[in-house]
């Protein structure tokens, strides 16, 4: 991002000039006003500051005197369309992106339209026989079977070239020519890939291991090459950067309906009865955030799972986050997931031309 939004901050006990200062030095025509727990006060802008000296407010009276307090925001779910549309009604040049009333982030206009590069290295995971979708992956590999007009990958690789991500690693198994020869080196789209073959299935957590030394060294995004979603990677890299996490597990809320009649007793005595009760878990959506320490301490051609390896982590105390994905999800794993993507892809908005 071109702005460190963190330098927007301010006191309410922070007076009208101080807020005029760091609203000039960071050029976004707002200031945010947080408490010490960066729990969301309200805005001031330029704007309020000239309306209320002109209401006789003095430079040395505090920002809580002029700021709005109730303010536009939005939350990490709100898509870049939806915020675009926000801050161009509202004529707003940025929006804070506040969870539970604390601000975690501020995205911008300039920041959205302007897609700026992001030098974080993508690995897409893309060397699984694809089983449970034979016959179709008997002479194809998963992540080259065609969703609407593309291959599930390369849907994968422009939603990513789209928010700005320019290094990619891909990690081979089966059929590893036919992913080459369509995707090369990535000079079609104007960006770099570099592929990883495994010799022989590492799973994912083992493929790391095998990824060059000279990958840039910041958090890396992993993520399975049979997934379709809408998830926002700079959300998720923000969520990262902010928990100063080691690793973070991005997960979705999956729903389970029990379909008998549930019956709570004690001592033989029924105490309640809930007729198919619905539970609820986040199950693991195949994309995670690692920085590059974890990375490191990959051996290659180790065989491990990510769950594992992030066990192992969690173990030794290292910050191991989860994320959760609200945006659209699939999993292509098995012939109904297939049929589905090939509806929904019509709605999606996710194929680009590049």
């Amino acid at each position: 991002m071109s702005h460190i939004w963190q330098n927007t901050l301010i006191s309410p006990d922070c007076s009208v000039r101080d807020a005029l200062a760091v609203i000039d030095k960071e050029a976004l025509r707002g200031a945010i006003v947080v408490d010490e727990n960066k729990k969301l006060l309200g805005l001031v802008s330029d704007g309020d500051i000239r309306r209320g000296l002109l209401s006789g407010v003095s430079l040395n009276d505090k920002v809580s005197a002029v700021m709005n307090s109730s303010p536009t925001i939005a939350t990490r779910d709100t898509t870049q369309e939806q915020l675009v549309k926000l801050m161009e009604a509202k004529e707003l040049l940025s929006i804070p992106i506040v969870e539970n009333g604390i601000v975690v982030s501020l995205r911008t206009l300039h920041e959205i339209l302007s897609t700026p590069k992001l030098d974080n290295p993508v690995f897409l995971m893309a060397g699984g026989f694809g089983t449970r979708l034979r016959p179709l992956t008997n002479n194809c590999p998963k992540p080259l079977l065609k969703v609407g007009d593309k291959p599930i990958l390369e849907i994968t690789l422009l939603n990513f070239i789209k928010h700005g991500f320019v290094n990619f690693y891909i990690s081979t198994h089966y059929m590893p020519e036919m992913i080459r020869n369509h995707f090369g080196d990535g000079s079609k789209w104007g960006v770099n890939i570099t592929y990883v073959h495994e010799e022989s299935p590492l799973g994912t957590g083992g493929a790391l291991g095998l990824l060059p030394d000279d990958i840039p060294q910041l958090p890396l995004i992993m993520m399975n090459g049979d997934i379709l979603t809408k998830t926002n990677f700079h959300n998720l890299l923000d969520f990262h950067h902010s928990e100063s996490a080691d690793a973070t597990m991005c997960v979705r809320e999956y729903e389970y309906q029990i379909p008998y009649g549930v019956v709570k007793g004690e001592h033989g005595q029924i105490i309640s009865m809930v007729e198919k009760p619905i539970q609820y878990f986040h199950i693991n959506a195949g994309i995670y955030v690692i920085n590059p320490l974890v990375i490191k301490k990959v051996s290659k051609n180790t065989v491990i799972d990510m769950p594992t390896l992030l066990e192992s982590k969690i173990a030794i105390h290292n910050k191991i986050m989860m994320f959760q994905i609200h945006e659209y999800w699939l999993d292509i794993g098995r012939m109904d997931d297939y049929h589905r993507a090939q509806t929904d892809i019509k709605g999606l908005g996710i194929l680009y031309d590049k």
